[in-house]
């Protein structure tokens, strides 16, 4: 077995974390996924109807940020899920120019059935953990997260001058 390089202890204790981290996201991630798609779902499909069912209608502008995505691949996943009677547009009341996509009666029954087994089942996969550390995780990578945008955020303020 190769010895891992030691980097410094600061250096070791961020590598390690970050490791860590990752390898149980991405674990969290697939498990996440493969339940979604009991649902007869895609992640892109599940994360639109989630949105728009904690969140209420919205531009697909502003459905595309909270969702991380390019504004392209919110508009073809809308787009189908406006073709099977999950999801309709309807202007927008604050401006007249633009569309709000909004869950439509047969999603929001969907968002209301399938979201309450989701949840179920990530607590279980989280339920290794006390509510005590699950509130101490969700802060320190709240802290983390912030602080990772902030710099990401310095970043291109420094590229875009």
């Amino acid at each position: 077995m190769q010895k891992t390089l030691k980097y410094g202890k600061k250096a070791d204790l961020a590598l390690n974390l970050w490791v860590k981290l990752a390898r149980a996201s991405a674990t969290l991630g697939k498990l996440s996924a493969e339940n979604i798609r009991t649902f007869g779902l895609t992640e892109p499909q599940f994360a639109v109807i989630e949105c728009l069912g904690h969140l209420g209608p919205m531009t697909l502008t502003t459905l595309s940020k909270k969702m991380l995505v390019s504004n392209g691949n919110v508009t073809c996943v809308v787009n189908h899920l406006e073709s099977i009677g999950l999801v309709e547009r309807s202007i927008s009341e604050e401006d007249k120019r633009s569309k709000n996509v909004r869950l439509t009666v047969a999603g929001q029954e969907l968002f209301k059935s399938i979201f309450i087994h989701h949840a179920k089942f990530i607590e279980s996969c989280t339920s290794v953990l006390t509510q005590k550390e699950q509130i101490t995780l969700s802060q320190l990578l709240k802290k983390l997260g912030l602080s990772l945008q902030e710099r990401k955020n310095k970043i291109n303020t420094f590229k875009e001058e």
